[in-house]
């Protein structure tokens, strides 16, 4: 893929950190391939190996699990002919911008973040540096591609904005450097909820296997999990205020269908929550039928996987490098001689 200067840049990531859930598909990676085929943006899609250690991670099962997400990159649909796709670690100015960045992000600014108060309540026995300056790495992997829209959900609307920040407050002092991104957030798929607690989002990290649907779950654990979805004591399908459990389970069906909340309402006017369950459950494994195919196809044929990330790495590792020499230079680092 080239850089054209006539596009605006899109760059959108997704953690190894756990088997990745219908949530991560609807909620971004589906929308990615929209993006593509669209043809008006550069796109970067990254697997954030290096944002997934500041929660312990198993070295073996990290190594696995980027590669598996990169082959559910692929076997979603997103050609890596038109996109930039790649491996965070892979591509050394992400840490090396991101240190520049540390210093010019406020203490403040950083304690604020709802996700490292999560996180922090989550993991009291490690709440490291990383934890906390995470974002700062964020905003590198953004910044470093000149990106202008960056596809996120509510929920990660607030780094975008500190990332916003940061460029703004950089390019004050140092003069026109960083394009200051924008949140690009999608109307569709935009928050997929826990099947256990619907009112908390789903989370591949979950401990309760039954509140997620994995994007490789079989068909037979995909339409067993949802037939334990919790709902509510009501019988009737409809999209209302207090009814997290259907109204969660309404937007995967529509997600996977393409139907309305009122075609929904519609097609199961007079039957039970059980009937519906049944219903949302053969959808979604409908849908992700194709996606596990290609993606085994994908899995057996690990050197083909290993020359993307590899051919994509350099290319992206060329651009950042462009804007990490920049930056340099504006702060007053001493070139190295060739």
């Amino acid at each position: 893929m080239e850089f054209s200067k006539d596009k605006k840049t899109i760059f959108s990531a997704v953690q190894p950190s756990g088997n990745l859930t219908i949530g991560n598909y609807l909620g971004a990676i589906k929308n990615w391939q929209t993006l593509q085929d669209g043809g008006e943006f550069n796109c970067l899609y990254c697997v954030a190996d290096m944002h997934s250690i500041t929660v312990r991670q198993d070295p073996a099962l990290l190594r696995r699990r980027t590669l598996e997400t990169m082959a559910v990159y692929v076997a979603s649909g997103l050609d890596p002919e038109k996109n930039i796709m790649f491996v965070q670690s892979h591509v050394p100015a992400h840490a090396e911008l991101a240190w520049v960045l540390n210093c010019y992000t406020m203490f403040g600014e950083l304690s604020r973040m709802t996700q490292f108060k999560d996180k922090s309540a989550k993991n009291e026995q490690n709440i490291n540096a990383g934890l906390f300056t995470y974002p700062a790495l964020m905003a590198a992997d953004i910044l470093l591609y000149g990106t202008d829209l960056v596809p996120v959900g509510i929920d990660q609307k607030q780094h975008v904005e500190l990332a916003r920040d940061i460029a703004v407050r950089f390019n004050q002092i140092y003069g026109d450097t960083f394009t200051v991104p924008e949140p690009y957030i999608l109307q569709t798929g935009k928050k997929i909820y826990s099947l256990a607690e619907p009112e908390k989002k789903m989370s591949k990290s979950d401990e309760n296997v039954n509140s997620f649907i994995g994007i490789l779950d079989s068909r037979d654990v995909i339409i067993k999990k949802f037939k334990r979805a919790v709902t509510d004591s009501d019988t009737h399908v409809c999209y209302a205020e207090g009814k997290n459990g259907i109204n969660n389970l309404m937007t995967i069906y529509s997600c996977f269908t393409g139907k309305t909340m009122e075609e929904i309402e519609r097609e199961f006017d007079g039957k039970g929550y059980g009937e519906f369950k049944l219903a949302v459950g053969e959808a979604c494994a409908d849908a992700l039928a194709p996606l596990q195919k290609q993606y085994n196809c994908l899995m057996s044929d690990r050197s083909y996987l290993e020359g993307i990330l590899s051919q994509n790495a350099d290319y992206a590792a060329y651009l950042a490098r462009k804007m990490l020499s920049k930056v340099y230079r504006k702060v007053g680092f001493l070139a190295k001689n060739k």
